[in-house]
């Protein structure tokens, strides 16, 4: 057997970060403040993984505890770990020169600059990887797989693509990065937290500036107070301060279509327990995906137009009758079901629209009036002030209301009056045909009286 080489690599990993390096649970998620050291520590942690076999074969042990080594052993060739970025451009800024760095000390590593790729003497890999082109991630299998950012990430990125990746080796996944309200990082976090399978870290500013020491605590004390600069001169909102540095999830989305309204409905206590009352109908309002989701709202409208959103629903890849038994599984009575207009469109194939075959299943749907999006959304913004939602039904749907914002364009530096299409929109959009069917209609102008004067008279006739 070959003499083990000590290698040194010049990382002090911070307090929480060893924690991280320490456990064998083969998830993480990560959720910490801004400058916390997320991307310096994950790719440390990849790189232990791709020149330690020793730590990799324990780990495997730890998840399979009844295998052998020799059932085991194959899964340690070849190894590949991927640190995924919001797009490419970057990866290659933010981690390259960091990855590069790191890999120095190692005796006949490879870079490549082209595919940001080190492959090390022992042949396995660690490759940074843009999020923007899903699709061009499919195919080698991983033995490790970070998100950073990933509330920048499209959420199929992992769902539909790489999970799959993690299966042949039994890699790792690691979620991280600062939250934006409840996204689907906070969503990870929370079905984490409480998970043994899971490694869960929450960690706000206060718990670094407690926990931390050295250089660690002077760099972060700056760099709050060049924000608390910032902020004094009107360049940062109090919201986005909070957001970063203290993981605030109630703190405003940038470009957030409906942000105050949605601040307003949880501080006027209308995001509670709302039950179903057996007295009133339930309609439910749609979106209809077809290699999308479809989205379903379920509400309740009072005499006084107080509406209560009971419940929400979301698929993909299902078509009605999966919808239909999810509509009878559940104790409602119903009263109208809507969708927007083009359920009336037909389709080449069969000659038929989505509202015959759906009425043909024994689903009538009443179409919801057509209105500009701009138009629809100053509905929802109006219409928002009369609902109630109750808070565990409607979780789901009351983050695609919080995180529906507006496109940003970077070359201009401002938003755009087009929304993202994401996994939050929708939802957005289902809930804003609801709105436009409670618009109140605008009332017809009254025509003007047309006076005359009879002849030879001189008074005057309505």
């Amino acid at each position: 057997m070959a003499d083990r080489q000590t290698i040194t690599i010049e990382y002090a990993p911070r307090n929480w970060a060893k924690r991280l390096h320490a456990s064998k649970a083969r998830w993480a998620a990560l959720v910490l403040h801004r400058r916390a050291g997320k991307t310096t520590a994950i790719i440390n942690h990849h790189q232990r993984a791709a020149l330690d076999d020793g730590w990799e074969m324990r780990r495997l042990r730890h998840l399979l505890p009844e295998a052998s080594e020799d059932t085991l052993r194959p899964l340690l060739k070849n190894r590949v770990y991927w640190h995924v970025m919001p797009s490419y451009k970057q990866a290659k800024t933010v981690a390259w020169s960091m990855l590069k760095e790191f890999a120095r000390p190692v005796p006949g590593h490879k870079p490549n600059e082209s595919e940001l790729l080190i492959t090390y003497p022992n042949g396995n890999k660690i490759q940074l990887i843009g999020g923007d082109s899903p699709d061009s991630l499919r195919g080698p299998g991983l033995s490790g797989l970070s998100l950073d950012e990933y509330s920048q990430i499209p959420g199929e990125v992992f769902t539909e693509v790489l999970s799959k990746a993690l299966a042949d080796h039994l890699g790792y996944g690691i979620f991280s990065g600062t939250i934006k309200g409840t996204d689907q990082l906070y969503q990870t976090y929370q079905a984490a937290k409480n998970d043994a399978e899971w490694f869960a870290l929450w960690q706000n500013v206060d718990i670094s500036l407690a926990t931390e020491a050295g250089p660690t605590l002077l760099a972060l004390s700056r760099a709050m107070e060049d924000d608390r600069k910032l902020i004094a001169k009107g360049l940062m909102t109090q919201a986005e301060y909070d957001q970063e540095w203290f993981l605030s999830p109630e703190a405003a989305i940038k470009g957030a279509w409906y942000a105050k309204e949605m601040s307003e409905a949880q501080t006027d206590g209308r995001i509670r327990s709302v039950p179903y009352d057996k007295a009133l109908p339930v309609d439910t309002d749609w979106d209809l995906g077809i290699a999308d989701k479809m989205t379903i709202w379920f509400s309740q409208t009072l005499r006084s137009g107080e509406v209560r959103l009971i419940d929400y629903y979301e698929a993909d890849g299902e078509g009605f009758p999966h919808y239909i038994k999810v509509l009878r599984d559940k104790p409602y009575v119903y009263g109208q079901h809507w969708a927007p207009h083009d359920i009336a469109v037909r389709e080449l194939g069969t000659g038929k629209s989505r509202l015959e075959v759906a009425a043909a299943l024994g689903l009538k749907f009443q179409v919801t009036p057509v209105l500009p999006l701009e138009d629809g959304i100053a509905a929802v913004r109006l219409f928002l002030s009369k609902c109630w939602f109750d808070t565990e039904r409607t979780a789901v749907g009351l983050n695609c209301l919080r995180n529906y914002r507006k496109a940003f364009n970077s070359r201009l530096n401002e938003f755009t009056g087009t929304p993202v299409h994401d996994v939050y929109s929708h939802g957005a959009d289902s809930f804003r045909g609801l709105a436009v069917r409670h618009r109140v209609p605008r009332q017809k102008p009254q025509a003007q009286p047309v006076v005359t004067f009879p002849q030879g008279s001189g008074g005057w006739m309505v």
